[in-house]
């Protein structure tokens, strides 16, 4: 096969491979997300997260509704727990049942 046939064909196929491309991205932004993936993204967030630290949080989600619980030791953790969780594309709403709680 010739250079220039090879050009061709590679001219042909990118259009191509960039359509189907676009079209499956599209397809997977459209698809709605389940209480369980919500639940792992954040839980998984907050545990990267330098400030929260994961801690001792618990994550419930009903519905995109997310509710989180137990203790930090500091007002900033809460505040961004909350933040983090209102971020996941998905949340409809945070409940921040969080309490403050100094180590003994």
């Amino acid at each position: 096969m010739t250079i220039l046939r090879q050009i061709k064909i590679k001219r042909l196929f990118l259009p191509v491979f960039l359509f189907l491309t676009l079209f499956t991205s599209a397809f997977a932004a459209s698809k709605p997300v389940t209480d369980d993936f919500l639940v792992d993204t954040i839980r998984s967030r907050l545990a990267a997260d330098q400030t929260v630290k994961g801690g001792a949080i618990e994550v419930e989600v009903k519905d995109g509704a997310v509710t989180l619980k137990g203790k930090v030791e500091e007002d900033r953790q809460k505040s961004k727990a909350e933040k983090i969780a209102k971020s996941v594309k998905g949340v409809k709403s945070v409940s921040n049942q969080l309490t403050i709680a100094k180590p003994e």
